[in-house]
């Protein structure tokens, strides 16, 4: 399939979060009529801030829209790893293509809206929740919980980890439950008591517990992220401010005080889960991309960026293809591979008995500087 036949095919996506989005700017600019289709009634992107890796970037700058993110995120130029009262573990710089093209930190929701906003009006459309989808070979028909129907040339899966488009076409596996929970929220640089001062982030590692703090000084803010042990694995469990405090006692007085006057309104709470790798992400006519068909734990923090390479990948399969099969294929074979061990390094967290081969017999605070892989402080 040339890049002229693209013009031909029509695409629905289900999702509109970043790996939807993403597909959607990217197969428009190569000609296809694309839709997608949305389950929420407006977007409102939740959560914190994530960190958007070179190879991301230049894929905003191919498609044209790479100022209009960076207008809203901050170049970095490095990460630390400490110990939970600071004491330096590992300092590494960002990945970066030259001056160029850096890393670039942003919040969740801006990121959406810069990649939404990309988009011809009316190529979203919202409030459409899916309830089925049959692949017919030629085509595919969706369903959507209104009882209203679409067909298309292609769909793609972009609905996340409790994809409906893979629990009924590729894998009926329930997601994973990691054993932790994720405690985030954005506050102003001026509530980080004065432990924000330049646009890198920093992780403090404790036994069971990791905090972040990645800078979004472009907004004056700070995303404030405590992941700690956990065994309950309600979706959106209930917790309280001392439970939040007990997971950073022994850490730095300052992180206690961010944590102790966060305002618990506005903190996403969420047990973490990922899902295990799946055989096939394509038949005749659809196809998964983003956390639909390899959803990962954020220590690697690459969830979004995976999102957005799988987007990019898809895009460039089907331009070289002699027909649509032959690109989803293509479009599997490149990007499987990579995200299965992405997966992979993923859940190899910092639990408490990780800690100890670490650290040995001692507490982080009294040990020199361990090997730790530069993987394990990157933050989605």
């Amino acid at each position: 399939m040339q890049s002229l036949d693209l013009k031909d095919l029509k695409i629905a996506i289900v999702g509109a979060g970043y790996g939807g989005a993403a597909a959607a700017k990217a197969l428009s600019l190569l000609g296809a009529d694309v839709t997608v289709y949305e389950q929420a009634g407006r977007i409102r992107e939740v959560g914190a801030g994530i960190g958007l890796r070179p190879a991301t970037m230049n894929r905003f700058r191919q498609w044209g829209i790479h100022d209009a993110i960076a207008q809203v995120s901050s170049p970095s130029a490095y990460f630390e790893i400490l110990t939970p009262t600071g004491a330096p573990i590992l300092k590494e710089s960002w990945p970066a293509d030259g001056e160029q093209t850096r890393t670039h930190l942003i919040h969740r929701g801006d990121f959406i809206e810069a990649l939404l906003g990309a988009l011809p009006e009316g190529m979203v459309r919202l409030g459409h929740r899916l309830e089925g989808v049959e692949d017919k070979g030629d085509g595919a028909v969706l369903t959507f919980a209104d009882g209203t129907t679409a067909e298309a040339d292609l769909v793609i899966g972009a609905d996340g980890i409790k994809s409906v488009v893979r629990q009924q076409l590729f894998s009926d596996q329930a997601p994973v439950f990691s054993g932790e929970h994720a405690y985030r929220a954005v506050i102003s640089v001026a509530d980080a008591h004065g432990m924000v001062t330049d646009d890198n982030l920093r992780m403090y590692i404790g036994r069971g517990t990791k905090v972040y703090l990645l800078p979004l000084r472009h907004r004056d803010q700070v995303s404030f992220d405590i992941t700690a042990l956990h065994p309950d694995g309600t979706w959106t469990p209930q917790v309280t401010k001392e439970d939040m405090l007990r997971t950073v006692e022994g850490f730095d007085e300052r992180l206690v005080d961010i944590t102790r006057g966060l305002d618990m309104g506005t903190v996403n709470i969420r047990a973490v889960y990922d899902i295990d790798p799946i055989d096939t992400w394509h038949s005749d006519s659809v196809v998964l991309i983003g956390d639909a068909a390899h959803s990962m734990l954020h220590h690697q923090g690459q969830g979004a960026n995976s999102a957005i390479e799988d987007a990019g990948a898809l895009a460039d399969a089907l331009s070289r293809a002699g027909h649509l099969k032959e690109g989803l294929a293509e479009y599997q074979a490149i990007r499987k591979p990579v995200t299965d061990k992405l997966q992979a390094v993923s859940r190899q967290g910092w639990t408490e008995d990780e800690i100890d081969e670490v650290f040995p017999g001692q507490t982080p605070e009294t040990t020199e500087t361990p090997d730790i892989p530069a993987s394990a402080a990157t933050k989605e």
